[in-house]
């Protein structure tokens, strides 16, 4: 049986540098218009260009969201867009609207048409038909039951993709009304302020002002506040439904969500199809562990054996699970900026990094075999001296250390690093390898 691709989010160049370093086969992005994620970093037009270039080079698959519900307006320029799109040779782009999918057959019939979620697709005959308009791929809706999909999977001969992990939206497959009504802001035109996660009450028509609350709780609840989609424990299930893609949600998500969740379902998805269910089996336990451990709602397999209940709704609050703190990245096999490059008249290059014992500019040589390894870190959160940092890389088990020693770009000591992306130095036990994360559980 073929091994599924596993597609990650990115949400900006950063985040899709690290989906692919941590073993994502394709990415899926938007350029600046027309993707249903508005405030995400997103992709300028030469960004589009220089990324579809970095991940053919890599080998790896960019796909490119023009999922917005388009009105009339959109059309002006929807032309022009979808050709640069052909021209930087996409392989694919995530559609929704009917009049989009015509158009980009009209004027790019060499793209790949992937359907969106959003166009609920949710029986073999609305697939069917969608593979005779020209679609090569198809995202069932997170709405079918594993039978259903493998219903689906039987009687249609198109690429099938599923979504496996990220947030679920209370309205059908993300088509709300909601956040539009309530903020003007419309969700499917990609600017969703998830109004589902406000607290309700209930008011009777005739008495205005007399609110009550629908469970014993004077904050109100949370009725449309779904878990977080988590179908890694079910993905021998999923073999029988012979998925061509595995879907990652979350463009708006951190860079340490993106990096932890792409390297547990990479290496579940290896094991799974390479060593078999028992292999598979025997590591997960630790997989559900390392998922916790990333910014997330309680997890529920959404519709995967029936319609859920309310245990798969949280009443009482919105909040998120975030037992650790992303603290940090690593700046290895990276440089710092050009400008900051030029100033100093210097660059930190790999062998700099990685170099077991203190760095010292002077004579380019490490000061004393005695010290430890030192490895310059970018901060993404407060972090100081004493603080025991966990440490996620590409490839390896997570490790931890104590910070002992940490030194700014001239050298100076400092007792913690406090603003925001300030680059330092720590003395660590061991090399990190290129695109290490640090984070830190919370107390």
């Amino acid at each position: 049986m073929q091994k599924p691709e596993l597609l990650a989010p990115a949400g900006d160049w950063e985040k899709m540098e690290y989906a692919l370093a941590y073993g994502a086969d394709a990415v899926y992005l938007s350029g600046r218009m027309f993707g249903l994620r508005a405030y995400a970093g997103n992709f300028s037009a030469e960004e589009l260009r220089e990324a579809a270039v970095w991940t053919r080079g890599l080998g790896r698959k960019i796909y490119v969201a023009v999922n917005v519900f388009a009105h009339e307006d959109d059309f002006q320029e929807l032309p022009a867009y979808l050709r640069q799109l052909a021209e930087m040779k996409a392989d694919g782009i995530i559609v929704s609207d009917p009049g989009v999918i015509a158009l980009a057959r009209e004027v790019t019939p060499e793209l790949d048409i992937h359907l969106s979620t959003q166009a609920n697709s949710t029986n073999s005959f609305t697939v069917n038909y969608w593979l005779r308009q020209g679609v090569k791929r198809v995202n069932l809706a997170r709405e079918l039951t594993l039978e259903e999909m493998r219903a689906v999977r039987s009687k249609t001969g198109g690429e099938l993709e599923v979504f496996i992990h990220g947030a679920m939206c209370m309205s059908y497959s993300g088509r709300c009304l909601l956040s539009n009504y309530l903020t003007g802001r419309d969700a499917n035109r990609g600017e969703c302020t998830q109004p589902c996660r406000w607290k309700y009450s209930l008011v009777e028509e005739k008495r205005p002002g007399e609110v009550f609350p629908l469970e014993e709780d004077e904050r109100g609840t949370y009725i449309f506040n779904s878990h977080d989609l988590c179908l890694l424990p079910y993905l021998p299930e999923l073999m029988a439904v012979s998925p061509d893609s595995f879907k990652i949600e979350g463009r708006m998500k951190s860079v340490l969500y993106v990096a932890g969740t792409v390297k547990v379902y990479r290496e579940a998805i290896d094991v799974l199809w390479d060593e078999g269910e028992t292999a598979f089996r025997a590591r997960l336990p630790g997989w559900l562990t390392e998922l916790d451990k990333f910014s997330h709602r309680d997890y529920s397999p959404g519709f995967l054996f029936g319609k859920p209940g309310g245990e798969s709704h949280n009443l009482e609050t919105s909040h998120y699970v975030r037992d650790y703190d992303f603290v940090g990245v690593s700046l290895q096999g990276k440089s710092f900026s050009e400008e900051k490059q030029a100033a100093e008249g210097d660059v930190y290059d790999r062998t700099e990094q990685t170099a077991c014992g203190e760095y010292s500019k002077e004579n380019k040589q490490a000061a004393s075999a005695e010290q430890s390894c030192t490895a310059w870190v970018e901060q993404r959160n407060h972090f100081k001296a004493g603080d025991v940092l966990e440490v996620l890389a590409p490839g390896e088990t997570p490790w931890s250390f104590t910070v002992t020693q940490i030194r700014d770009e001239l050298g100076s000591a400092l007792d913690a690093a406090r603003h925001a992306q300030q680059k330092v130095r720590l003395a660590v036990p061991r090399i990190f390898r290129p695109y290490s994360i640090l984070r830190r559980a919370k107390t």
